[in-house]
């Protein structure tokens, strides 16, 4: 059976396998995408019901498609995300085979490029581009055990309240995902504990602009991508019921109640860290200091944007705050449902190659990896704080397409060198 081969593939067709293909082709690149189920699966599979675009519809696009009737201050749900780069990937004219999964790559020995193999068979490909994204193995620490009681989902496993047995609900995790869902289930009448750690909170809008244009014209979707090591703050932002700024002041104000770090479980009793009050404050403060950054910008711009002095006021610390609980008897409070809002982990055990460090995660510069023809797109700061964004994507795949490209000039040159040389020993043979 002969071998298909390819110059480049590209494993994923999500928002980074779609933005890559756009670019390869516009450089003369000719590629593939594999895709194991649907463009966009994860957008459809893999969030709540009622999920939407924590970016307006003008900012969270690609460049050359605006999202059709749509208003552009808007937040897209989740199906009309997907419907999106499903149509994009038409427009473009998008190279995706769907059904396929890529199981293993190696190199090739002694020649260029890699070995593929796929539930439909072998590819052979100079390049491998890896945009399976960000949001590729849920983790849910090991922190209380199945026999406590309480059914236990990932937040992408979550869907709707419904879905869950009746009771209170813990959700662990402060982040856009944790406090959107703990938001959704206190609105749905539940009883909610939400475990609160460590975040940044910034306002949905401000003096008239969104946070996605404020963070724009203060240079900070542009922060280099942190050292190794630095420890990653989550962010609470929420584009749900038309968009506000997440509060967790005030979701305590409506009957939530908050708790620290969730840190062991025994006997079913789960026990929180003292940190709850630092954690809010501290998110208090993320938020104060970007309306100073924003009224310093429209101050020395002279810009005329309504002055907004009622976003500054903080509201009254809650009881749950002034005197945190230590612990919960998740029996006693009636707690049958724990949603673990805690992230994802990287999956590349696909990826058989010199392209990983020490640690396991992949080894690379704005996406260009330390094993020549690999590569990654849609990776949290691949290369700046956009790039596991919408747009910022659309750009990170642009300088790895230009990259292949130009690598590929080099081999074309070599190729050419080889065959002149060549053409002189044919004639002396002749």
């Amino acid at each position: 059976m002969a071998v298909e081969s390819i110059d480049t593939l590209v494993v994923g067709a999500g928002q980074a396998g779609i933005a890559t293909s756009e670019h390869l082709r516009a450089c003369g690149v000719p590629h593939l995408v594999l895709e194991r189920s649907r463009i966009a699966e994860r957008w459809r599979s893999q969030r709540w019901d009622s999920l939407v675009a924590n970016g307006p519809a003008w900012h969270d696009r690609f460049p050359g498609m605006e999202f059709p009737d749509f208003d552009g201050d808007g937040f897209p749900g989740k199906e009309s995300i997907a419907d999106y780069f499903v149509a994009y990937a038409r427009k473009i004219d998008a190279p995706v085979r769907c059904g396929v999964e890529v199981t293993r790559v190696q190199r090739n020995s002694g020649r260029p490029g890699f070995r593929v193999e796929t539930s439909e068979g072998v590819i052979e490909a100079r390049n491998v581009v890896a945009a399976t994204g960000p949001f590729q193995k849920p983790v849910i620490p090991p922190i209380v055990p199945a026999e406590a009681g309480p059914v236990q989902i990932h937040s992408s496993a979550y869907r709707n309240p419904g879905q869950l047995p009746d009771g209170a609900v813990l959700v662990v995790g402060s982040g856009s995902s944790g406090a959107q869902i703990a938001d959704e289930l206190l609105s749905a009448g539940r009883r909610v504990y939400l475990s609160v750690g460590p975040h940044e909170r910034p306002p949905r809008s401000y003096r008239g602009r969104d946070f996605c244009w404020w963070l724009g014209v203060l240079r900070k979707w542009d922060l280099a991508t942190p050292a190794p090591g630095t420890a990653h703050v989550t962010i609470a932002v929420s584009g749900a019921n038309g968009g506000r700024t997440v509060d967790f002041r005030r979701f305590a104000a409506r009957g939530m109640t908050l708790v620290g770090r969730t840190e062991s479980c025994e006997q079913g009793v789960v026990r929180f860290a003292p940190d709850l009050a630092d954690n809010i404050a501290r998110g208090d403060a993320s938020y104060l200091a970007m309306l100073d950054e924003a009224d310093a910008y429209v101050a020395r711009n002279g810009l005329d944007l309504p002055e907004e002095p009622e976003a500054r006021v903080i509201d009254p610390e809650p009881d749950c705050v002034a005197n945190p609980l230590e612990s919960l008897n998740l029996a006693d409070a009636g707690v049958t449902s724990i949603i673990w809002a805690t992230g994802f982990v990287q999956d590349f055990g696909w990826l058989d190659v010199e392209a990983f460090n020490e640690a396991g995660r992949p080894h690379h510069a704005r996406g260009v990896s330390a094993e020549p023809g690999i590569y990654f797109v849609g990776l949290p700061w691949l290369s700046r704080r956009a790039s596991s964004f919408i747009w910022g994507v659309w750009h990170d795949a642009k300088y790895v397409a230009d990259h292949i490209a130009t690598q590929r000039s080099y081999t074309a040159y070599d190729e050419a060198a080889r065959a002149a040389a060549q053409r002189p020993l044919a004639r002396r043979q002749a």
